[in-house]
């Protein structure tokens, strides 16, 4: 292990809370401990202590990589624009590619991802079915102009990711290969200490595919995701794509369509309660915009309507809820709108509304609502389908029994079958045992290393600092010896104990500063040194070293003689 003190070393801890970061305790207490410093808006320059952090954490995903079966390269940062317009994605990529033009006036790019790169790799080696498969992977800088980069190195601009590229003949090899990715992923997230959950994800712009987010559960994540509380159970979905079981209402025979007066009943809420039954018998009608034209979105009234869904099922890069103007320009009545006469290529209506009869629903005429009215004989839409959001407390989709409960989390991770999305605009095909030319089927997998050191300290923290996982602690021991320079005892004592520990492969860093015990202790606790030892006069006339785990904070640092230091800490370290 390496013999490091902390006046040989970079160190330097503040006390006050840098102004934009009071909001983001990693932010805060990365800065604070001297792991990073920011340079400019979502750009940050990594210290000692924060490279020691995050190589942990590149070399643990390198080690899983590698035996996940991957290779590694290392691909350009800067790159020819015309291999994203080879992919179509030059003009479309969100937030809009940086670009400038080199001393030969050539339109080059920043990458913020790599698969033009990679594909331009495929095509030139990949020529036959016996290629694959094939795993590229890499741990390299991107640049991504975010409009609102926050929350320190949980979303930067520049940033540090491992990406890999699957390439594979057929579904069963691709699914092999995001299988395997799943896998080195999970092992990744334990070897790191954490507790990041798989969930089903909306594959967002890259569209169709199977994908799958790692998120790690904290309190100040932005991503809610819906997990079933039975145990066995593996379902967890991020809330943009997760599903549940619909309730239905009891079945009825259709009753004739009844008008009835409703003055001043504009909600859901009070057209249910002056009829006396529950939101489910209603149809609410929520106006969106999509295209540039108004859709009549219907959903029954106990259900909130999922914009990730709508957007899927309608195709809709622009879905947004419209306007007032834009609404009665269009001829509805707000408040009291149906769907019934609207013709049904602008009519969303969610699949739980057919499963149910006699509903309550707007006339399209001020201060009347109609009664009984039902799906399918009274009006109908030109798209059925799940755009419901789902909520903690409803059931469970996959196992049917169970409810979903609603955490927050962190994206660590993503993974992606992509398919042939890239392989057909950029020609990366090969030949099959019959001699066929067929396109190469590939998968994406991207972990944030930054924001994965990031996000571990939102996991695991106090209020005197970071408690990072020995694992990726810059270091595994702070070693504190107090009156050093008036004591040869102490001194003898830490210098045996540096080399000692050392000796054994434990990362030791020695605060040999001139400073006063409530310094050193409170630099300690703010980087987080998963084992702390001090030495003093005290302790040694007690007969030895006081140790104590930074994780358990509220007990009572325990003396250990000099000779079982070492045994001592290897056995706390590994537990």
């Amino acid at each position: 292990g390496p013999r490091m003190k902390v006046s040989k070393f970079y160190f330097k801890t503040t006390r006050e809370v840098p102004a934009d970061a009071s909001d983001v305790i990693s932010l805060e207490y990365l800065l604070r401990a001297g792991f990073i410093q920011q340079v400019a808006a979502g750009i940050f320059s990594l210290l000692p202590l924060g490279w020691r952090s995050e190589q942990k954490i590149r070399n643990i995903i390198r080690e899983e990589m590698n035996a996940a079966g991957a290779l590694e390269v290392t691909m350009p940062v800067v790159q020819p624009r015309s291999i994203w317009e080879e992919s179509g994605r030059a003009d479309s990529y969100v937030p809009p590619l940086t670009e400038f033009d080199d001393r030969r006036d050539r339109p080059m790019v920043l990458a913020p991802t790599h698969e033009e790169t990679v594909s331009l790799i495929a095509r030139s080696g990949i020529s036959s079915y016996r290629d694959m498969p094939l795993n590229l992977y890499q741990i390299q800088t991107k640049f991504r102009d975010e409009p609102r980069p926050r929350g320190g190195l949980l979303r930067t601009r520049e940033f540090v990711m491992k990406d890999a590229y699957s390439f594979d003949a057929d579904q069963a090899g691709l699914d092999a290969s995001y299988n395997a990715m799943a896998h080195a992923y999970r092992e990744i997230f334990r070897r790191c200490g954490l507790n990041a959950v798989m969930v089903q994800a909306d594959s967002g712009p890259i569209g169709g595919k199977t994908s799958a987010e790692f998120v790690l559960i904290a309190d100040s994540g932005d991503d809610v995701i819906l997990q079933c509380e039975d145990g066995d159970c593996e379902y967890a979905a991020n809330v943009e794509k997760a599903e549940f079981r619909k309730l239905s209402n009891p079945a009825e025979d259709e009753l004739p369509i009844e008008k009835f007066a409703t003055p001043g009943v504009k909600t859901i809420d009070a057209l249910a309660e002056l009829e006396g039954v529950p939101a489910s018998k209603t149809a609410k009608v929520v106006f969106y915009t999509i295209r540039g034209q108004v859709h009549v979105v219907v959903i029954r009234g106990d259900y909130e309507v999922n914009e990730t869904k709508l957007r899927n099922a309608t195709g809709g890069d622009d879905v947004r809820l419209s306007t007032a103007a834009e609404v009665s320009e269009s001829g509805f009545v707000p408040g009291s709108a149906s769907a019934i006469g609207v013709d049904e290529s602008l009519v969303v209506v969610d699949d739980s509304i057919p499963l149910s009869h006699n509903l309550l629903a707007g006339a399209n005429e001020d201060g009347f609502h109609l009664r009984n009215v039902n799906y399918g004989r009274d009006w109908s839409a030109g798209t059925v389908t799940d755009i419901a959001e789902a909520r903690a407390g409803a059931t469970c989709a996959e196992c049917g029994e169970s409810r979903l409960r609603s955490e927050r989390g962190i994206e660590v991770g993503h993974i992606f079958k992509l398919g042939t999305v890239y392989s057909s605009a950029m020609d990366v095909k090969f030949d099959t045992a019959d001699g066929e030319r067929l396109e190469v089927l590939m998968g994406c997998y991207g972990i944030g290393v930054g924001r994965l050191l990031a996000a571990a300290v939102e996991a695991n923290h106090d209020g005197k600092g970071m408690m990072l996982p020995s694992a990726i602690a810059p270091f595994e021991v702070a070693l504190v010896p107090l009156g050093m320079a008036s004591s040869p005892e102490v001194r003898s004592a830490a210098e045996t104990l540096h080399d000692d520990l050392s000796g054994a492969d434990i990362e030791v860093l020695m605060d040999d500063r001139d400073e006063g015990p409530g310094v050193k202790f409170a630099d300690a606790d703010l980087i987080g040194f998963p084992v702390r030892l001090v030495v003093s006069p005290r302790s040694l006339e007690g007969g030895g070293v006081e140790i104590k785990m930074r994780s358990d904070p509220a007990s009572a640092a325990v003396i250990v003689p000099v000779s079982d230091v070492v045994a001592r800490v290897k056995s706390v370290l590994q537990s």
